[in-house]
């Protein structure tokens, strides 16, 4: 075993593969999305999942008041999604969506749509995590995108 650093413990963690997801909120009608890989489920009763952002990312603070947010796992054909909602400011453009019932904008064509409350945040490290409740979901048949070693598959 190595003693652990920052260096060492970012390149042993590309190594887990991931999902890819954007989470979007409806901040006064403004559309906000970001993309996340840090999402897993938590709990089946009652039905909750996590994410979580760095303390320095942009719009946090969207996120953190926003009372529903929408995670959009992202399906394979959806690389360039995941992309363009890494960015600081990711214009929407061509972007197709619907809204859920509480006016959180859902990305179309993903693999699973989840409608969530945004139920608690915990500050621990470098990051926040946001628990969500989900409210309600949309499945589909499409393949997820998966993230591993800094690609995409």
């Amino acid at each position: 075993m190595k003693t652990i650093n920052n260096h060492l413990f970012k390149s042993a963690m590309k190594k887990f593969a991931t999902g890819v997801t954007i989470v979007t909120i409806n901040n006064n009608n403004i559309f906000i999305g970001k993309t996340v890989n840090s999402f897993t489920s938590l709990s089946l009763n009652p039905p909750l999942i996590l994410f979580s952002l760095n303390k320095h990312s942009t719009h946090l603070k969207e996120y953190l008041v926003a009372k529903f947010l929408g995670i959009n796992i992202l399906s394979n054909k959806q690389k360039d999604l995941s992309y363009l909602f890494s960015k600081k400011t990711p214009e929407w453009g061509l972007t197709k969506t619907f809204l859920a019932k509480n006016n959180t904008p859902m990305i179309k064509n993903s693999v699973i749509n989840f409608n969530c409350q945004n139920y608690k945040t915990i500050l621990q490290g470098d990051h926040i995590i946001f628990i969500c409740k989900v409210l309600e979901l949309k499945n589909t048949k499409y393949k997820p995108l998966i993230y591993l070693n800094s690609q995409y598959y």
